[in-house]
């Protein structure tokens, strides 16, 4: 006789084996034709140019981070409104349980105007782009036959 614990874990095995007898029987009956093109990059349908090293903007992270704040604030904001939008509990108060929600509900989103209001006066909310850096090298080659090699191999 299994325990529970026992049961989930047949489970648990039962779906890993379900999953690799899919992909190998995938990998059984797919053709196998790769090409160049199958082979490049994808890119939402753009061919990639440059390095794929990009170091993103700190104002990415920001702007998220104002995005999640604002989320978090309707996720409570509407729980909110559902319960204290009662009319029967409106009523059994007299008026100051609605009252009472509005008031808070209102403090709640001042608060987080405040706190948006603050970094927008900051400036952390500006949108700065920054200047690419070319890099310099001293050598002692021609800047001619740097551009001869360069065409060379480009070809």
């Amino acid at each position: 006789m299994l325990s529970d614990f026992g049961v989930l874990l047949l489970f648990i095995l039962a779906a890993f084996a379900f999953i690799a007898i899919v992909l190998f029987v995938a990998r059984l009956l797919r053709p196998n034709r790769p090409n160049v093109e199958k082979n490049s990059t994808y890119e939402s349908g753009e061919e990639p140019v440059g390095n794929a090293n990009v170091q993103f903007n700190i104002r990415f992270y920001v702007v998220a981070l104002v995005f999640v704040l604002f989320d978090v604030e309707l996720v409570f904001l509407f729980p909110w409104a559902t319960v204290f939008g009662q009319e029967r509990l409106i009523k059994e108060t007299g008026g100051l349980w609605g009252w009472f929600a509005l008031t808070e509900a209102i403090l709640f989103v001042v608060i987080l105007a405040l706190g948006l209001a603050y970094v927008w006066a900051k400036g952390y909310l500006d949108w700065v782009k920054p200047q690419p850096k070319v890099p310099t090298l001293e050598t002692k080659v021609p800047a001619d036959l740097y551009r001869k090699v360069n065409e060379k191999y480009q070809r």
